[in-house]
């Protein structure tokens, strides 16, 4: 169902990264965005904004986003996801342990409300408090949702002709892909 990409065959044009919360999709389309120089805008900045409403704006930001010819993208909101992939030729999926992920969050969600940091539009990280309240704090939210993609992005080749989505279960893997992206297209490894 999901072969090995060759980067040898050719260098991905319009790549779309799924996964659920905290599997590191920003981080790696970040790091896609230096190695190959393609445009780059998080998503959760389009559709979040001030007070963490969502933005009517949103989706033809993500339209004008993926209008262009290359660009790397996080392949979530539900209402964004079908225009996402009908543009995407390349869908890295990161499907990581459950362990992992809830770890990941964990540590990304503490460290931000920690430090403070604004995130999109003048937002921050909700007190670690809530996560008991609150329903869509985002460490429940992380752990509800952490089995959503799995009926989901086997279907999507068969779906989208031309999409070709690679699955990677440890990060290892999604390492080894990208240090043979950047070998392709000359740049140094980044690790």
């Amino acid at each position: 169902m999901f072969t090995a990409y060759d980067p040898i065959v050719g260098v991905p044009q319009r790549i779309a990264v799924a996964g659920v919360s905290g599997t590191g999709k920003t981080t790696l389309c970040r790091r896609l965005a230096a190695t190959i120089g393609y445009p780059w805008v998080e998503l959760d900045s389009l559709y979040h904004g001030p007070g963490w409403t969502p933005r009517e704006e949103f989706l033809d930001d993500v339209r004008d986003v993926i209008a262009g010819p290359r660009w790397a993208i996080e392949l979530q909101y539900r209402q964004a996801r079908p225009l996402i992939v009908s543009r995407a030729d390349t869908l890295l999926w990161l499907d990581y342990p459950v362990p992992l992920q809830m770890a990941r969050l964990v540590r990304r969600t503490v460290g931000r409300r920690l430090s403070g940091r604004e995130l999109w539009n003048g937002n921050r990280e909700a007190p670690l408090h809530t996560v008991l309240t609150d329903p869509d704090h985002i460490l429940r939210w992380g752990w509800t949702t952490r089995n959503k993609l799995k009926p989901v992005i086997p279907t999507l080749e068969s779906r989208f002709p031309g999409l070709h989505v690679v699955r990677f279960s440890r990060p290892g893997e999604t390492e080894r892909w990208l240090r043979a992206l950047q070998r392709h297209v000359g740049v140094r490894p980044d690790r």
